[in-house]
């Protein structure tokens, strides 16, 4: 990058320093460090989610799925088709999100169910997002050495240094006034590059096998794990359990500002997600039609540690072989700022996480004591998450694909866990921990057993099988909500149904190479 490139970077590092130190100014509890003092607006706050969904492995890893990878395509939008869905089932499970006012979305399965429940389903937050949260570092901080030539110390330095003196500073409002500019950056670079490409449509005609956006698969019997119908089904389960029973998510909707609120930011997400997913997947269809008028394109990617090009580095490596200076630190800012905000959000749920269902619920400290601990937490997850990073390149790939397979083993049963705290509290804490840990036990057992079986349906199935069990050993009538949250939602909920059928239509019509 050039020295004015570096400027840019520089001035927006310190300005969100500035901001941040302005925003914990005004802080004076967990709730303002948490949740934003619950004054964000729904759009902000749908805007911050899907710049956290949508960060810089969205960014570099869907253009290199989609235009370069062997057996990619546009199949990666099947991923999206859930995520409405989801949103539409967590529209009707707000009670369960808002709760009584809480800071952590585990509170609720205390009030509902006992302690024990709460204590359980942290437990599995906190152990699991720590992980990944390390895992993102890493990845990330590679990124960052290849972009800008620095040691991998330096990129780690440079990022978290930020990243955590930032979300220390000013909490999660701070957290998503970056993420709102985060995501404007990184739109509209995506949206000059396919205008420098050109027309999307004709530069991909030679591109038919890249255009297939359905591999319809049941992925029971080693047909796939990314078949259509696992990630439709599965996917519902997996968006549902993240969204809804996740704390780095479910966060952004205990912040807003009512029931309303908290419900518009779902239908925003749902809606708004899947455009800027296509708009990464068009990317990727013009820089492959770039790469094949152009050879000299891919041979100067970085390579990767196989000898290969380093196919998750074509967006920024199309930015600084094309862009003008300044134009070009302006994406890059953009690029840093998408890896900030996939940890930044995740530092501070955890530290929620942490205080919320740890400290407070065992301590009776002052909330002055308990406002101190909140940034003295999200300083330790830091610190653990750069600790962590450094033990990643010593583990096998296969373990770290394992990794993320624990997390779709739990899903299913804490989003039972969740059910079954709304609809059947009479179940009660043993069982309803009995029924998690079956369903646990389940998704053990179809790993270890079956391993032709796509691990997207354990999200589906762990969910079953701990709702089942639970009912089985102590079948209760279910107590509905007295008043579903859905007054005011109906021409949103119309305009999610449309968006649906227009996507599978539109999935339909790309498959039959129309």
């Amino acid at each position: 990058m050039s020295p004015i490139d570096w400027l840019v970077v520089a001035a927006y590092l310190a300005g969100m320093l500035g901001l941040a130190a302005l925003v914990g100014r005004r802080q004076r509890s967990r709730r303002d460090y948490y949740l934003g003092g619950n004054r964000m607006s729904p759009w902000s706050l749908a805007t911050s989610t899907i710049a956290t969904q949508c960060s810089t492995n969205s960014l570099l890893g869907a253009p290199a799925f989609v235009g370069f990878v062997a057996g990619g395509g546009m199949i990666w939008l099947q991923y999206e088709l859930a995520v409405p869905l989801a949103m539409l089932a967590l529209l009707l499970l707000l009670p369960m999100l808002r709760g009584a006012g809480h800071v952590s979305a585990y509170a609720f399965l205390e009030d509902r169910l006992g302690p024990g429940c709460r204590r359980l389903a942290s437990a599995c937050f906190q152990i699991f997002r720590g992980i990944a949260t390390g895992v993102t570092v890493y990845g990330v901080a590679l990124v960052v050495t290849l972009l800008v030539d620095v040691s991998y110390t330096q990129a780690v330095l440079l990022l978290m240094g930020i990243t955590i003196l930032y979300d220390v500073l000013g909490g999660m409002r701070a957290v998503v006034i970056s993420d709102v500019l985060q995501l404007g950056l990184i739109a509209g670079a995506v949206v000059l590059s396919l205008a420098m490409l050109g027309d999307v449509a004709t530069a991909a005609a030679p591109l038919p096998e890249r255009l297939d956006a359905l591999q319809f698969s049941w992925g029971l019997q080693g047909g796939g794990d990314y078949g259509f119908w696992p990630m439709l089904i599965g996917g519902f389960f997996l968006y549902a359990a993240y969204y809804g029973c996740d704390q780095s998510q479910a966060q952004r909707v205990l912040a807003a500002r009512s029931e309303r609120a908290a419900g518009q930011v779902l239908l925003l997400n749902g809606l708004l997600r899947f455009p800027l997913v296509l708009l990464y997947c068009l990317l990727g269809l013009a820089l492959a039609a770039h790469a094949g008028h152009d050879p000299q394109f891919v041979a100067g990617l970085p390579a990767s540690s196989d000898g290969e090009p380093n196919y998750n580095l074509v967006f920024p490596h199309f930015v600084l072989s094309t862009f003008p200076p300044g134009a070009v630190g302006l994406v890059m800012v953009g690029i840093f700022a998408a890896a900030m905000s996939s940890i930044d959000s995740a530092l501070n749920s955890l530290s929620a996480a942490t205080v919320e269902d740890g400290i407070s619920s065992r301590w009776p400290l002052s909330e002055r004591q308990l406002f101190l601990a909140s940034k003295l937490a999200t300083l330790g997850w830091g610190a653990f998450a750069v600790a962590f990073s450094y033990q990643v390149e010593r583990i096998a790939p296969t373990v770290l694909e394992a990794i993320n397979k624990i997390g779709s083993m739990v899903n299913g049963p804490l989003l039972a866990l969740f059910a079954i705290a709304l609809l059947a509290p009479g179940i009660g804490q043993r069982r309803a921990m009995l029924g998690f840990f079956a369903g646990a036990l389940c998704n053990l057992i179809l790993w270890v057993g079956f391993p032709g079986v796509s691990w997207l349906w354990w999200n589906a199935f762990g969910f079953a099988a701990g709702v089942a069990v639970a009912f089985i050993t102590r079948p209760v009538p279910l107590a509905l909500p007295s008043a579903w949250p859905t007054k005011g939602f109906a021409l949103p909920l119309l305009a999610m149904a449309v968006f649906i059928f227009l996507a599978c239509l539109g999935f339909s019509w790309a498959s039959l190479g129309a």
